[in-house]
């Protein structure tokens, strides 16, 4: 049985918010106070038939939540639904925030975004911004009527680069002097894959280090795994009971069947609703949400999606 903390909102405003975005605003149906967020944190929308979908906060006021949308040409139906079916007043259930994406402290911040990555950055950057830090936010965009948050964006003031690719400005034609300077800095990147990518291979040709580098993904990565997968077993530490895991179940699959509750909600390794602590053996990580610090700790899984190199997992459940 699946564990839910599901809220009913209602779309109280849906507006454009540059080409190809759509800025909508969600508000308790029944007026109570949504629960509080950090910079970072995301929700789950619940689609019709299309399951849950993780979207950025990018809300400024606490009465309300905001998540902006793009039409993803690669839309498996989520943002088209949004874009093209929902209206100002309807209701829709979402999840309480989440954030495995915090704003880490650093004497130094620097911010990279691509397109509609900027959502959880414009928040981090205010953020910032509002504690007089010493930060820059880069944000990559095709074309200037793209640009989303026109008016904050103005409010950070030279704190805010905006790079076009079509004035030849994009990050495979141009490194910036501050991608250069890794030294006592946090660089954050949020966007497209191929974005994410090319920026953490630039990032390490420059001299930056995996633990000063942060970001998040929402669609799951495409790496061929090297080698088949095997069964092992996993022990509930609260029972001691012991469960196989075939090659072909997820560890996820395999305690849902037990009559074991856990959170469940994109099932891709990318929210982190079910990353669960690990008292004994060494997980395989095929996770998009831990960090590699937390990845080399060993002492938490993705359920959903990571497996393991040892014969016996040992969870804290």
């Amino acid at each position: 049985m699946k564990q839910t903390d599901s809220l009913a909102v209602t779309v109280i405003a849906k507006q454009s918010n540059g080409a190809g975005n759509v800025l909508l605003t969600l508000a308790s149906e029944d007026g109570q106070p949504l629960p509080a967020f950090a910079p970072g944190a995301h929700i789950d929308v619940e689609i019709p038939g299309c399951g849950k979908r993780q979207y950025s906060l990018c809300s400024t006021a606490a009465n309300h939540y905001q998540i902006c949308v793009r039409l993803d040409a690669r839309s498996t139906g989520g943002s088209r639904w949004l874009h093209q079916q929902l209206a100002a007043g309807d209701g829709l259930q979402i999840s309480s925030p989440r954030n495995h994406f915090p704003l880490p402290q650093a004497p130094r911040t620097l911010l990279f975004a691509a397109g509609i990555g900027l959502t959880p950055l414009l928040v981090m950057a205010e953020a910032l911004a509002a504690r007089q830090a010493d930060f820059t936010l880069h944000l990559y965009l095709k074309r200037a009527d793209e640009l989303a948050f026109c008016e904050r964006l103005a409010t950070l003031g030279p704190h805010a680069v905006i790079h076009y690719s079509s004035e030849s400005d994009s990050l495979r034609q141009r490194i910036p002097d501050d991608l250069k300077q890794p030294h006592n800095s946090a660089l954050i990147y949020c966007g497209p894959a191929g974005f994410m990518d090319h920026l953490q291979q630039l990032a390490q040709q420059q001299g930056w280090k995996l633990d000063q580098l942060h970001s998040e993904r929402f669609r799951p990565s495409d790496a061929p795994r090297l080698v088949a997968d095997s069964a092992f077993e996993i022990e509930i530490a609260s029972s001691g009971a012991r469960f196989a895991v075939s090659a072909d179940q997820s560890i996820a699959e395999v305690l849902e069947d037990a009559g074991i509750a856990i959170a469940l909600s994109c099932e891709q390794g990318m929210c982190g609703a079910c990353i669960t602590g690990v008292l004994a053996g060494e997980p395989d990580h095929r996770d998009d949400v831990l960090s590699q610090h937390e990845r080399a700790a060993n002492d938490c899984i993705v359920l959903c999606c990571s497996r393991a190199h040892s014969p016996l997992l040992v969870l804290d459940l």
